[in-house]
């Protein structure tokens, strides 16, 4: 499927896939949308609400490794140890990495990023002191993971283009791969989405969304 770059709004790239009309980050900001929904929305809220040093992460959809940076940087911000399981099942090409400007846009090293994208996949890598990346090339029907996450970001094309990846079925393995009281945050706010979340048990709320999206969703796996 033909792939190529995009600039959006706040002057941060994205990858367009021009068959399907859509891109793996929003338009009206990629950094900018990946800061509110899963930094803000999603791990500041969990490190405000339990006071723990280590956490567990699960990104569905790794996709162009910016959550992944943006989680490494704020790790050392907050003092924590991360684990972060990236799950991608077609990753993208290291020239399209390098065609990324992340590493300008954040004022970081670009070595920071693109490391991230060299270490191998299927095995943990120790990108800092702070952050254990694990990345695994696979489909999201393949999780079979029990309680072990405290955070999932899920990151995955929209409902639009691949509606399958937002079925009951999946936030089911999203549920049972969530410790108790752990968080599932994501840009969408379909109301087909948050029936489906509802219907295995998640308590959801609206938020406001990133510039450019009104609402987002955020799903937490508690009994109050």
């Amino acid at each position: 499927m033909k792939r190529e770059f995009l600039k959006t709004a706040d002057g941060s790239f994205t990858i367009h896939l021009p068959d399907w009309d859509e891109q793996y980050h929003s338009k009206h900001g990629a950094i900018q949308e990946s800061k509110h929904v899963f930094i803000q929305t999603g791990l500041h809220h969990f490190c405000e609400l339990y006071k723990k040093q280590h956490l567990a992460i699960l990104e569905i959809g790794f996709g162009t490794g910016l959550n992944a940076l943006l989680t490494s940087q704020e790790a050392v911000v907050l003092d924590k140890t991360i684990s972060y399981d990236g799950v991608e099942a077609y990753p993208i090409s290291f020239d399209e990495v390098q065609g990324l400007n992340y590493p300008e846009q954040l004022d970081v090293d670009s070595s920071s990023f693109l490391k991230l994208h060299e270490v191998p996949w299927e095995t943990p890598q120790k990108i800092t002191p702070h952050f254990l990346l694990h990345k695994q090339k696979k489909f999201f029907k393949d999780i079979t993971a029990l309680q072990r996450y405290d955070l999932i970001y899920f990151d995955a094309f929209g409902a639009r283009v691949q509606p399958e990846l937002w079925t009951q079925e999946v936030f089911k393995t999203m549920y049972d791969a969530l410790k108790q009281d752990g968080v599932l945050v994501t840009y969408a706010a379909k109301g087909s989405v948050r029936r489906a979340m509802q219907a295995v048990g998640f308590k959801v709320e609206r938020l406001p969304g990133p510039p450019g999206k009104r609402e987002m969703l955020r799903a937490s796996k508690t009994s109050s």
